[in-house]
């Protein structure tokens, strides 16, 4: 019984430390870029997937565009990133 508590000790010890990195790792650019993908990213299904192309693309391009969908044009830079399949790279 002593041997399945430390296990699942351990198991959940590192779920905790794997999601704490996860969060570092999404968030961590400039503060501008923080706030703007923070808006955008606001009603995202995949939020923390958001955060991270968002953060990507506003660190190329200096811009993220307003709103949380679209407007796209006020960005050409974010605009014009593409994905290795040709699709938008940016949310």
């Amino acid at each position: 019984m002593k041997k399945i508590m430390k296990v699942t000790t351990l198991v959940l010890a590192f779920v905790l430390v794997s999601s704490l990195l996860e969060t570092t790792f999404v968030i961590g650019g400039s503060p501008f870029c923080d706030s703007k993908c923070a808006v955008r990213c606001s009603k995202a299904f995949l939020h923390h997937r958001c955060l991270k192309y968002c953060g990507i693309c506003c660190e190329k391009c200096n811009c993220v565009p307003s709103g949380t969908y679209g407007n796209l044009d006020e960005c050409p830079c974010y605009r014009d990133l593409k994905n290795s399949r040709g699709g938008n790279k940016c949310p």
